[in-house]
Parts: C-alpha cells; sequence; structure tokens
C-alpha cells in the first residue's frame, strides 16, 4: 500500500492511476490531502529509503509536512553520485528536517562535521545507527582531532550501532553506554587495547559481532548480559579469546587458536573453526544445554578435541571437519576412534555430519548393530558420513 501512494508523485502513475479511477489528477492529490493523520503517519513509518522519501514530499504539503514525523533513514551508496560535498548536503538536509529520528544508515560518503551535525540533531531520540567508514587503509600519521568514531559519544539513547570498514589504532573516547544492547564491526583493523576499550564502553551488551578483525592477538570479553556472540579474526590463527558471560547462549568463534569460556554459561549453540591455523586448547566448561556443536579446521591438537566432545556429551546436532591432528607443527592423522563407543558415550546425539580425514578415525571394531533405532548413510566416493538417530 505504501508503494502504491509513493508512486502518485509521478506524473505517469497519477494519470495512470486517475484513468482507473476516473477521476483526473488534482483530485486525486485532492484526496491525499483529505487522508486523516494518523493514517498518513502511519504509512509513511514503512518509509526509510531516502529517495522514497524525497518522493514522498512531493505527493502533497499535508505528506511533506509530515515526513518530519518520520522515524527511520536510509542513504544507500549511490543516492548521490556528485561526490563528498553533495551527499553531504543531501544527508545534512533530510536529517535536518526530522524532528525525533530514531534510526539512520549511512552507506554514502560522508564527512567528520557532518556526522557530528546529524548526531547532534538527532541525540535525543536515535537509537540505530549504521555507518559505512571505508577508512580501513589510512595514509599518514593518525590525526590527534576527534575522529568519525569519537563522535558516536554524543548518542546517550542508542540501542544498536553497527559500523562498516574502521581503521581503529587508538582508543575511541566513549562514554559508557547503557543502553547498547547490540554491538556489530564489519572489517576492523584495530589493536587489542583499542578493542578491549570499545568493549569495555558498552557494559550492556546482548548481542556483539566482530567480523573480519585484523590486527588483534588477545581478546578479552567481560560482560554480564551477553547472549550471542559472533567473532571472525584475519591473519594467521594464533589469536587467544577469553570470555566471561553468565548469559551466553550462542558463540562462534574463527580464526583462534586459544579459546577459553570462563564460570557459569548457558550455552546452547557453540562453532569453532580455524581455516589459517591450528586450534591449540579449548577450555569451555560443562556443556549442560548444548544443542549444537560445529568444531571445524585444517589441524587441531588432540587434546583441544577430546575436551570439547567430552564437555559436549548431551549435544544433539554434532558436525567435525577437521583435517589433521597431532600437537607439533607437523601435521599427523587422528588416532584410532570406536565409532559405537563414541555415540553410546553421547545418548542424546540425534544428528551426526563428520567430514574430510576425521572420518577415517571412525573405526567400527564393534556392530553398529548394538546403536539402536539409527540410520546411517555415506557416500564412498567422498569422506563425508551423515548419521541419524531416530
Amino acid at each position: 500500500m505504501v508503494r502504491f501512494l509513493i508512486g502518485v508523485c509521478e506524473k505517469n502513475t497519477t494519470s495512470a492511476m486517475a484513468n482507473t479511477m476516473d477521476i483526473d489528477g488534482d483530485s486525486l492529490m485532492g484526496i491525499m490531502d483529505v487522508l486523516p493523520d494518523a493514517v498518513v503517519q502511519h504509512m509513511l513509518s514503512f518509509v526509510k529509503n531516502a529517495r522514497d522519501v524525497a518522493m514522498c514530499c512531493c505527493v502533497s504539503k499535508k505528506w511533506r509536512e509530515a515526513m518530519r514525523n518520520i522515524r527511520s533513514l536510509y542513504f544507500s551508496r549511490s543516492v548521490c553520485d556528485d561526490g563528498l560535498t553533495e551527499s553531504d548536503a543531501v544527508v545534512s538536509r533530510m536529517v535536518f528536517s526530522t524532528s525525533a529520528l530514531e534510526g539512520l544508515i549511512v552507506y554514502c560518503h560522508f564527512s567528520g562535521n557532518s556526522l557530528r551535525a546529524w548526531l547532534s540533531h538527532t541525540c535525543n531520540s536515535l537509537k540505530h545507527l549504521e555507518l559505512r567508514l571505508d577508512n580501513l587503509v589510512v595514509k599518514g600519521p593518525v590525526p590527534n582531532f576527534p575522529t568519525k568514531l569519537d563522535y558516536i559519544c554524543s548518542l546517550p539513547h542508542l540501542e544498536s550501532l553497527k559500523l562498516w570498514g574502521v581503521h581503529l589504532s587508538q582508543a575511541p573516547n566513549w562514554s559508557p553506554f547503557m543502553n547498547l544492547h547490540t554491538l556489530e564491526v564489519v572489517g576492523v583493523r584495530t589493536r587489542d587495547f583499542a578493542l578491549s576499550s570499545i568493549i569495555h564502553a558498552c557494559p550492556m551488551l546482548k548481542c556483539l559481532a566482530l567480523l573480519g578483525c585484523d590486527g588483534v592477538k588477545v581478546v578479552n570479553i567481560d560482560l554480564q548480559l551477553l547472549e550471542e556472540c559472533r567473532l571472525d579474526f584475519y591473519g594467521i590463527g594464533d589469536c587467544s579469546v577469553n570470555i566471561t558471560a553468565p548469559k551466553l547462549q550462542s558463540f562462534e568463534v574463527q580464526g583462534a587458536a586459544w579459546i577459553r569460556i570462563k564460570g557459569i554459561h548457558s550455552l546452547r549453540r557453540l562453532s569453532i573453526a580455524n581455516n589459517a591455523g591450528k586450534v591449540n586448547k579449548v577450555e569451555v566448561g560443562k556443556l549442560l544445554n548444548l544443542e549444537y556443536l560445529s568444531i571445524r579446521g585444517v589441524q587441531w591438537c588432540w587434546d583441544a578435541i577430546n575436551t570439547v566432545l567430552q564437555s559436549a556429551t548431551d549435544v544433539k546436532q554434532l558436525v567435525m571437519k577437521i583435517e589433521f591432528s597431532g600437537d607439533a607443527e607437523r601435521l599427523q592423522p587422528f588416532p584410532e576412534m570406536d565409532f559405537v563407543d563414541f555415540f553410546n558415550s553421547h545418548p542424546r546425539l540425534t544428528n551426526f555430519e563428520v567430514h574430510g580425514a576425521m572420518f577415517a578415525a571412525l573405526s567400527q571394531r564393534n556392530s553398529l548393530a548394538q546403536l539402536y533405532f539409527c540410520s546411517c548413510s555415506w557416500t564412498p566416493c567422498s569422506p563425508y558420513l551423515a548419521w541419524k538417530r531416530f
């Protein structure tokens, strides 16, 4: 319905509607003006794209005035192709025309001064912010004056923050965000102390995603309300992760060699992968509530594999895709594993997938008949086994 009404600002669409409804364009515009305010505001609350907002302002004077109450604005990367100055002007004009903006997404180019002005105008209402910074490659020395990230501290009511392409060589000047529950950073080049400073400034986080992190060696996370965490590191796969989160339910990490989850947690989903290096050690405690477990990588130390499997005896879905084992740098095959004993030690396991060289480690010294109510499928041409208990 919203798209239909937005289209009336185009001459051809207006004429087509007028012919269909047997009324002229002027009468149709009059109908737009007599719509109740509540109806107009409800329809416009679904409009976020900047181009659609601009079109709605052309429908009528009443709609143009109603656009002041719009709640969200989205500026695509191609919203303006005339350069930085023009895109700053377009975004500024639309942001300043709002009175209580709650969501702002900017993918186009913008300057730091413009961002400061936008956030100053919306500081009392803005709750959701997404910015494409695109400053991973920084030439020359790091400036001492405030950066774009520093200006975000002026948003006390911020609830979710997503950043793309961040160069974080120094800690931003942030005060604690007491309302921020979701933080996602995609593509970040940073250092340990700078990343630690950001996490420390977000004590109320429930969802944390750090994807494509480069330059990180040690990550310490201590968040009492954290429920979902996703970590992805670039490099040679030698990162160390220490996490304390009593309410943690889902944890995914890629590119870490040492992983430790401290204290009590409520993990239901755990995924550990390392495609570049070796997983040396994993400490996760007893996984009493775990439903899904995935362990992947080129090489895992056998102690790390054994620790995870012994901690997850109550797991329901298990995926293992590890090519080699061994505690040394030299790649080694897996020690022999008893297929039946493995399943009997995981009585709640209902779905099991094993890929790669790890499949060869599963021997069948005991008959599969000892496994009750199960089905097993294997493709002889590939080292892959899928098993399901009924």
